[in-house]
């Protein structure tokens, strides 16, 4: 395998674009496509109402739905997450669902407690909830310590979420680095805060780019 890696190639997830469409997706409560993004606003400020966040449009949306396993990245998220909270980069907001591993359950709690008017974390699995993170977010995450490929990263990019992954297998394989979204390297907290930061500034200070990227 080593001597024809040439020969070797992986193939890539898919989406049924069909089912997964934000013009036509039923458990969302308001449809738009690339040509009407502004209207994903609707389903942004439903999601801060379902998550009793303050409604604002004015600073950026985050949201996680994982497997809440050390493969995911959650050994590096805590430190990056909390200084997002603390306002490092700005206010923001921070959304999180998903079930795993106690201890990663407990840390997310924790955020959520910390900060209850910028972060809710559902610590459940719920696949009808889970489009309207994508629908009303401005920015997925994904610091995965290593993925064959992923959904989550496809999902976000057809419902104009933009992803936030690290640069390792299909996701580094589908995202391009400030084209259809932002990758980091190594696998590291300082690295994933670093990449938080860039797509928080390109969101604040050039909107011009955040409409590139996501459309």
């Amino acid at each position: 395998l080593r001597h024809r890696h040439y020969d070797v190639h992986g193939i890539l997830n898919g989406l049924d674009f069909e089912m997964w469409d934000p013009a036509t997706d039923h458990r969302l409560p308001h449809h738009y496509d690339v040509d009407n993004l502004e209207r994903r606003i609707q389903n942004r400020i439903a999601l801060q109402q379902a998550a009793n966040l303050p409604v604002r449009d004015d600073i950026p949306l985050l949201a996680m739905v994982t497997r809440l396993d050390w493969q995911k990245g959650l050994d590096i998220t805590g430190h990056a997450i909390d200084l997002l909270l603390k306002g490092y980069a700005g206010e923001a907001q921070f959304i999180v669902l998903g079930t795993g591993e106690q201890r990663y359950e407990d840390m997310f709690a924790g955020f959520a407690r910390q900060y209850p008017q910028k972060m809710t974390a559902y610590l459940s699995y719920n696949a009808g909830f889970a489009p309207l993170l994508y629908a009303g977010s401005d920015m997925f995450l994904m610091p995965s310590l290593f993925e064959p490929c992923g959904l989550g990263q496809l999902i976000a990019m057809r419902y104009g979420s933009v992803p936030v992954v690290r640069a390792t297998g299909g996701l580094v394989d589908t995202v391009r680095d400030e084209i259809t979204g932002i990758t980091f390297p190594n696998y590291s907290a300082d690295d994933f805060w670093a990449a938080l930061q860039r797509a928080i500034y390109i969101f604040n200070v050039d909107r011009l780019l955040w409409r590139k990227i996501q459309r």
